[in-house]
């Protein structure tokens, strides 16, 4: 993995890891299991559905990683391009910029 200026030049490297449609549902899944586990968080006032956002996430994003793209996860290099690359991806399925 190179080195990246801005986000806006890492973002296509993000996307070209996630080329595995099995993968990219798994990423889209974590995420709203994330979303979810935070909005318990708030209601519960419980900052452990906080952890088990997280948790889940990146769970399912690693899934897809290791069992179905066969790559590393950008996370271990490149973690808050990556953390945001995954809610860009994420409302990108949303607008159908991006295929499930």
């Amino acid at each position: 993995m190179s080195r990246f200026n801005s986000f806006r030049e890492f973002y296509p490297f993000y996307l070209s890891e996630h080329s595995h449609r099995t993968s990219r549902r798994l990423h889209f899944i974590g995420s709203c299991v994330a979303i979810v586990c935070v909005m318990l968080a708030v209601a519960q006032s419980n900052a452990w559905w906080v952890l088990a956002a997280l948790v889940s996430g990146y769970a399912f994003a690693w899934v897809g990683h290791f069992f179905f793209e066969k790559n590393r996860p950008a996370t271990f290099k490149h973690p808050f391009y990556s953390f945001a690359g995954d809610w860009v991806m994420f409302k990108d399925i949303l607008t159908g910029r991006v295929k499930l």
